[in-house]
């Protein structure tokens, strides 16, 4: 593969990653849904989660002045100016990924605003990933310090995020269902983006409006959250007055990207093992199943996950895995590989993910790193950025985990398979 056809190839896989994005976006996934399902009553809004802004601005473009009253609350960074200016809005800011007082200060004005709107309005939740960290209201025996260091833990303990929500739903008075007890039976229509495999509406955001249940953890916890996380979690019902619907998934970017490779004239697989399990073996797994598979274009889905050294570096787990995946790529000329997540940052870092090829390694060398050494110090950001390898979005409006595009070739449109 020439210079050329590898600045082509990349320019590919991030074209499909942008198709992906699209597919899924906060702002037309909720114009569709109420543009096919419109509430009948006054709505009173409520936006939580990285896409809130979007997902706003999609329930404004079809309710307009239906919307009675409105609270959003996201990540610092993911506000929308022309929202603020909204006099029917709040709009506020706080945590992520570890949540701090402003998150504590947005779990008080949740719970404040529900109680207070008009009972004659229907209730909009638009929920997206980042909830767990954005908002809290705390038990009494649980001080924001004890809570910061159990997130930490989880963040880098290599849970599965199922398992590391249901810790956080412990930790809670909102999550697993608590801010049922402040809805009290109102209708509610609850639009989801979907951030957890299997889409599962309890896991999403610690799912703030679905009764908690105990999961058994695949690893053990340190002695000093134990006692914390422990606490009983408390029997909850949904009411038939809440209705859950998933509006953007994994599957449908995955969906949308596979889609713009084929119109390009590509043979496209949409690969069906989810992303799962530690990144630096994924990487590496993914470089590897390339090596036997023809020319084309391959989608992967899902969420890797990072058990994070004492001390780290730079990166998050897309660019852990693609670094990992460089290490295999360094005598295969012929493929690029993109991995990124969909929200638009990549661990606790700016950056949205890196699109790696055969020449990483050696450009990374060059500058004077050690591909295993950065891996093992979760440093892989560092690698990255030296080798110019990382690109940054911003905020993408959504959040559905993470998206693995892979080329195979040499950058030329090949037939479909028959």
């Amino acid at each position: 593969m020439t210079q050329a056809t590898r600045t082509a190839a990349r320019r590919l896989v991030y074209e499909l990653y942008q198709a992906g994005l699209a597919a899924v976006h906060g702002q037309r996934c909720v114009t569709d849904y109420l543009s096919r399902n419109p509430p009948r009553q006054p709505v009173s809004l409520v936006a939580v989660g990285k896409a809130a802004s979007a997902m706003t601005r999609g329930a404004l473009e079809v309710l307009g002045k239906q919307v009675v009253g409105g609270l959003v609350i996201t990540k610092g960074g993911h506000g929308d100016a022309q929202l603020q200016q909204n006099p029917r809005l709040r709009c506020l800011e706080s945590g992520h990924p570890l949540p701090n007082d402003d998150s504590l200060l947005a779990g008080d004005a949740l719970c404040q605003f529900i109680e207070t709107t008009a009972e004659t309005s229907e209730l909009l939740l638009l929920i997206s990933g980042g909830c767990s960290s954005l908002v809290e209201v705390l038990p009494d025996d649980l001080q924001l310090q004890q809570l910061v260091r159990a997130n930490q833990w989880l963040i880098g303990s290599g849970l599965p995020i199922d398992e590391i929500n249901h810790v956080r739903q412990t930790l809670s008075l909102i999550k697993g269902g608590g801010l049922l007890d402040h809805v009290k039976g109102r209708p509610a229509t609850v639009l989801l983006i979907s951030d957890v495999p299997g889409d599962d509406p309890g896991t999403i955001g610690s799912g703030l409006l679905v009764p908690g249940e105990r999961l058994p953890l695949t690893a053990s916890l340190p002695e000093w959250l134990r006692r914390p996380a422990s606490r009983p979690v408390p029997e909850r019902f949904l009411p038939d007055t809440v209705h859950h619907h998933i509006i953007a998934t994994n599957k449908m970017a995955l969906q949308a990207a596979a889609d713009r490779g084929r119109t390009r004239g590509y043979a496209v697989t949409v690969m069906q093992e989810p992303l799962a399990g530690d990144a630096r073996l994924a990487g590496q797994t993914i470089a590897l199943q390339l090596e036997s598979l023809p020319d084309g274009l391959y989608l992967w889905g899902g969420e890797t996950t990072v058990s994070l050294p004492a001390v780290t570096g730079s990166g998050g787990r897309n660019q852990h895995l693609a670094l990992s995946a460089a290490l295999v790529l360094a005598v295969h000329a012929d493929i690029v590989i993109l991995a990124a997540g969909t929200d638009g940052t990549d661990g606790p870092t700016d950056y949205t993910g890196a699109i790696v090829d055969s020449s990483t390694l050696e450009r990374g060398q060059a500058k004077g790193f050690d591909a295993d050494c950065s891996l093992l110090q979760a440093d892989s950001g560092s690698y990255l950025a030296a080798c110019d390898d990382l690109f940054q979005t911003g905020p993408t409006g959504t959040n559905v985990m993470d998206l693995v595009i892979a080329y195979k070739g040499n950058c030329g449109p090949v037939d479909e398979p028959g």
